[in-house]
């Protein structure tokens, strides 16, 4: 299975926010142990970064914990199509929409995601972290 994780997910992981890390921990070593494909998309990389370069404030440490992430999720990239085609989506937020036509245009099974209500238009399924685990259970 080939998944693409939302933002707030890996920052969930990242910087420990409860009450969300405990599945976006697990949702980390479900990758790292090979039971689903795990994505994030390059733009998603530039958020992380700049996100936790705020929790940490050390740019060899964030850097550091973003080549850890990209050991662990592959990128996607965004194409110039994937921004035009999310502009007439019937997703109401452009970023989110942009996401799924990321991953339409890689064959990417799902997103997995807490922010569901943004996603009620997906034509890629979405899952919440807790459903997508007991999936992969």
């Amino acid at each position: 299975m080939r998944a693409l994780i939302d933002t707030c997910i890996i920052v969930d992981a990242l910087q420990s926010r409860q009450p969300f890390c405990a599945e976006a921990q697990e949702i980390f070593l479900a990758t790292a142990n090979k039971r689903f494909s795990g994505f994030i998309t390059a733009k998603s990389a530039t958020d992380i970064y700049y996100l936790t370069h705020r929790y940490t404030h050390n740019d060899k440490e964030t850097r550091t914990i973003l080549n850890t992430l990209f050991g662990l999720f592959d990128l996607l990239d965004t194409a110039g199509m994937d921004c035009r085609r999310a502009i007439s989506s019937d997703i109401s937020d452009f970023e989110d929409a942009v996401m799924v036509e990321s991953a339409l245009q890689c064959d990417i099974d799902c997103i997995v995601t807490r922010n569901l209500k943004d996603y009620t238009k997906s034509s890629v399924p979405v899952y919440a972290p807790s459903d997508f685990l007991n999936m992969l259970n």
